[in-house]
């Protein structure tokens, strides 16, 4: 029989973002609180940026994103903010979404899995993910079960079951 697999990988779905993104706009031109502050939150390039015309203010665009990236489905440690920059009379801060999981963390996947992962399972890098090989398909399981259970500093999902 053939071995088993499945990949780790750290994806976004960038229409999501996108629709969070368009959420929390919406939101901070309908709210209140956020009426004569300027507060806005866009791409620009890459990244996003939200601004305001205080540090609190826009420390509370980023909650209001943070929380429409969650409802969305879209895990928080894939979303590197930055800390509140004063610029001329407004603050901003630019956040960028992470994909991809680099080499480092990966070998640290890998180890986890060869440390603490059943015998017989094998982890290989392959460019920006992780390929997980085993002739049990109970034995992958457990080894998805333990990465969920770790608290690992990006994001991971689970593809290419087969």
């Amino acid at each position: 029989m053939a071995d088993s697999s499945f990949d780790i990988v750290s994806k976004v779905e960038r229409q999501e973002v996108d629709n969070a993104l368009n959420q929390a706009a919406k939101e901070i031109s309908q709210r209140y609180d956020f009426k004569g502050v300027d507060a806005s939150i866009a791409w620009s390039g890459e990244k996003i940026e939200m601004r305001a015309n205080s540090e609190e203010k826009v420390k509370a665009v980023l909650d209001i994103f943070q929380s429409k990236l969650v409802k969305r489905g879209i895990s928080l440690k894939s979303l590197d903010a930055g800390e509140p920059q004063a610029s001329g009379k407004e603050y901003k801060i630019f956040a960028s979404v992470e994909e991809g999981i680099s080499q480092e963390n990966a070998k640290k996947v890998a180890k986890i899995i060869r440390d603490e992962g059943p015998k017989g399972v094998k982890a290989q890098v392959q460019g920006d993910e992780l390929r997980v090989t085993s002739k049990s398909r109970d034995d992958l399981q457990s080894v998805q079960q333990l990465l969920k259970g770790k608290d690992l500093d990006f994001a991971i999902q689970f593809v290419n079951y087969r």
